[in-house]
């Protein structure tokens, strides 16, 4: 059988009373589990996976709303991911620490985490993680890119989406497979292209982006972030870059943005003394479609540390 998430692998357990998606795979070592980013599949994951389910336990699970979870409420924010994660531990049996990374918002979600639940953490990976002072963001001077980049655009976006039902949704956003994702099993891409046509996956990232700026400021006023190993990774502010001006967008503007993300990124070092930089070279936002070498690296770093 060929590495990576296969359906065996995938299970479906009562969170909260609501039935929550599960990626449940490998069963030695430190138990890893991997927070996605808004909107993003653990499917994406399957390089990263496959290589590590060998030497590890690896736990991932898609939020209220996202792929097959259920969502039944109108408020989603970082706390609930945060109770949501330590029932997850608990209804499988885990009480040893574990290793916990985050992608973006799901970055944010660790922080969280791990400011609450010290005890409960012998590593930490923020992969190009949303910074507890994002809001600094929009501080920014950057007229065309928030014509159709700004919080409200999206806002506006996902609600809209969210009240379609799937054939229009399909219709609407013609869900495509980019060039990294090709890479995997045809099953991989089908799934990946499902997990897009479902209304409930904007109303839940329309949700989680309604709360993620108080999210950050509550995370701010925690003091209880643990001195374990701890890896920041940041993605490539000049690939991204060239990204961008390739795409039509303007490279000024592109440059204060990525300066100041890079920014956040590297503050993200200072949050204890066990802290890495590692730079993901030729690595847009998603590291891990990217660049999955350099998160197993990272893995392995972190294990070696414990």
């Amino acid at each position: 059988m060929n590495k990576g998430i296969h359906k065996e692998n995938i299970r479906y357990l009562s969170i909260s009373g609501n039935r929550m998606e599960a990626l449940l795979i490998g069963n030695n070592g430190i138990p890893i589990v991997i927070l996605t980013g808004l909107g993003c599949s653990f499917y994406e994951w399957n390089k990263i996976i496959g290589p590590l389910s060998e030497t590890n336990r690896i736990i991932m699970f898609h939020r209220p709303g996202l792929g097959e979870s259920e969502l039944h409420t109108n408020i989603r924010n970082t706390e609930m991911v945060v109770n949501e994660v330590v029932e997850l531990l608990d209804v499988l049996e885990i009480e040893e620490k574990i290793i916990l990374i985050g992608h973006s918002y799901g970055g944010l979600c660790v922080q969280h985490f791990v400011n609450l639940y010290p005890h409960k953490v012998a590593g930490i990976i923020l992969v190009d993680s949303t910074s507890v002072d994002l809001k600094e963001l929009d501080d920014l001077e950057l007229p065309i890119l928030d014509e159709k980049g700004s919080d409200e655009y999206w806002l506006e976006i996902y609600h809209s989406f969210s009240l379609l039902v799937e054939s229009e949704l399909k219709k609407k956003i013609n869900p495509i497979i980019t060039e990294n994702q090709k890479k995997f099993p045809d099953e991989i891409q089908m799934k990946i292209i499902d997990f897009q046509i479902k209304p409930s996956l904007y109303k839940a990232i329309y949700l989680e982006m309604c709360s993620w700026k108080i999210d950050a400021l509550k995370i701010k006023t925690l003091n209880s972030f643990p001195n374990v190993p701890l890896i920041v990774i940041a993605r490539d502010k000049d690939y991204n870059i060239k990204l961008g001006v390739l795409d039509g967008l303007p490279e000024g503007e592109l440059q204060i943005l990525e300066e100041k993300w890079n920014q956040l990124i590297r503050d993200q070092v200072n949050l204890n003394s066990k802290s890495e930089l590692i730079l993901a070279t030729n690595s847009s936002h998603f590291v891990y479609l990217d660049r999955p070498d350099v998160i197993i690296v990272a893995i392995k770093k972190v294990i070696e540390r414990i």
